[in-house]
């Protein structure tokens, strides 16, 4: 496995894979892996012949320092587990190898409309941040397929419009959320758990299931079962931050007549601010 620290070394690596003909896959990750990541890997590796895994805390896509600051960097621990999935590359570059002039003055890429609700309204240029570092990684990687998470339902949403209308030829396959035995989707936050935090962190799931199984038993008063869900929440240690009930095809308000739901949870549990979702498909 190699691990390449420069955009110059990268592009050569890049350069000779094309040249051959092989198929790439990259992995983009901030690092502090787990075995949701290794599931990325695991579908990278199926679909192309070469997996790149980024590690790249980006700092456009943080909106307080103090969360950059401490945001957990393992990188030795990352390699070893990338090296026993057989990755072919892991890219790890320094900030000024991805933003050589900074980032006050760096071009940006943003995706109107999906950047501006949900998570993006309570992060005001997370999205921005998130669009143009992947753009950034598309162009120096040049992979064929790319894999995400669904866990960060509307991060996918947001790369799925951004290589669409950007005409990248880059497939994006959204991987699974990995859980838990207990039910909770894993995370890189997780660790900010303490261990009395973590037996309470399933309850998220939990909370967001109970949503669901209300949903598909035919209710359709989602302001009410919104507001049922942040006092479970709040009554069981957490502090309820955004519950949507959305199209999941549009991230719009859903409507009685929508047949495709995604419920979205984010609540904050001591330092960790934990998110989960569930898509409900409904028959009518």
């Amino acid at each position: 496995m190699l691990i390449i620290e420069t955009v110059a070394l990268l592009r050569q690596h890049i350069r000779r894979a094309h040249q051959e003909g092989k198929r790439i896959a990259m992995v983009p990750t901030m690092g502090n892996l787990h075995d949701g990541h290794m599931k990325l890997v695991d579908e990278a590796k199926n679909a192309a012949d070469i997996v790149v895994a980024t590690i790249f805390v980006n700092p456009m896509q943080f909106d307080r320092a103090d969360d950059l600051a401490r945001y957990p960097r393992t990188l030795q621990e990352d390699c070893e587990k990338l090296n026993k999935r057989k990755v072919d590359i892991v890219f790890a570059p320094a900030p000024d190898q991805i933003y050589p002039q900074g980032t006050a003055s760096q071009t940006w890429v943003e995706v109107p409309g999906l950047s501006d609700m949900l998570e993006g309204a309570s992060r005001p240029g997370h999205f921005r941040g998130v669009a143009t570092v992947v753009s950034k990684l598309f162009n120096l990687v040049q992979p064929d397929v790319a894999c995400f998470g669904e866990k960060d339902f509307q991060q996918l949403a947001v790369i799925r419009k951004m290589v669409a209308d950007m005409g990248y030829d880059i497939e994006i396959i959204g991987v699974p959320t990995v859980r838990a035995k207990d039910g909770l989707a894993l995370s890189s936050r997780n660790g900010y758990l303490t261990a009395e935090q973590r037996k309470i962190a399933p309850g998220l799931s939990k909370v967001m299931n109970t949503v669901a199984e209300k949903l598909l038993a035919g209710e359709k008063d989602f302001d009410e079962l919104v507001a049922v869900a942040e006092t479970e929440l709040n009554n069981s240690g957490f502090r309820a931050d955004d519950i949507q009930i959305r199209d999941a095809d549009t991230l719009q308000e859903a409507s009685v007549t929508s047949t495709r739901l995604v419920i979205l949870m984010a609540a904050w549990l001591g330092q960790a601010r934990l998110i989960d979702n569930r898509i409900v498909e409904l028959t009518h």
